[in-house]
């Protein structure tokens, strides 16, 4: 279980401009969360402070009732794992640049179990086919399955994802997200994941976390996916309707 408590951030220190502002909530193990909000509204700075990139001014992340706050760097790569927005783009191969992942664990040299863990989950992802390939030749989709293939052999037991469907093609943002949730679920991975299209996250995530000005304004399951929620934290019209048995927004 990940239980964020009461986490505010200012950038600029604690005397600084506050961009969160008591943020709680937690995540269970195999579930997908999705992070919503307009712009601004601090979604981004939200999962840096829970990777340990941004340090909050208050509040406290526990995972399984340790604080991560408290944790060695080492037990930290082993348990979080985050895919940024951007990711740099090198003259590395697919299959190093997935290797990297296991750098939490490697001690004098690459084992066996290093590159076996790499390789299935390479087959797994769908990318075996180009191991050899440097990073800087694929296009979006596949560097997205590479960034995600190297989050997963951290075997982390919390995933965090900034937008993970940025510049991808519907076909390509179906593929990610059904590829997550189904990780999370064959490996009880907590997910939280930043997404700007409502009906992806109404497509593949559990439960849904609505921020607005830097505070948490909902958290729930889809029922709190209503047509008055969305008007309030994105000043849209929108009907919620059923599609095919499926929760679906349509913009007035």
């Amino acid at each position: 279980m990940i239980e964020v408590k009461h986490i505010s951030y200012a950038y600029g220190g604690k005397t600084g401009k506050e961009v969160l502002r008591d943020i709680s909530f937690d995540i269970k193990p195999g579930e997908c969360v999705g992070i919503l909000g307009n712009n601004g509204a601090g979604k981004s700075t939200l999962i840096t402070c829970l990777c340990r990139i941004r340090t909050p001014k208050s509040g406290s992340v526990t995972m399984d009732g340790q604080d991560i706050y408290q944790m060695k760097r080492l037990d930290t790569a082993r348990r979080i794992a985050y895919v940024p927005q951007k990711s740099e783009m090198s003259q590395t191969t697919v299959f190093d640049t997935v290797l990297l992942g296991r750098k939490p664990y490697i001690r004098l040299s690459v084992s066996k179990e290093d590159i076996d863990i790499c390789e299935r989950m390479m087959a797994h992802v769908g990318i075996s086919e180009f191991a050899l390939r440097y990073v800087n030749e694929l296009s979006g989709g596949e560097l997205q399955k590479v960034m995600l293939a190297r989050a997963l052999v951290q075997q982390p037991k919390l995933l965090l994802l900034d937008e993970p469907t940025s510049n991808l093609d519907p076909k390509n943002q179906y593929e990610m997200l059904a590829l997550v949730r189904n990780m999370a679920k064959e490996s009880n991975i907590s997910v939280l994941m930043v997404l700007h299209d409502v009906n992806l996250a109404l497509r593949y995530c559990d439960r849904f976390l609505f921020l607005k000005s830097g505070t948490v304004y909902k958290y729930g399951d889809e029922a709190i996916v209503t047509r008055e929620t969305i008007a309030d934290v994105y000043s849209v019209s929108a009907a919620i309707v059923d599609v095919n048995g499926r929760k679906t927004l349509v913009v007035d």
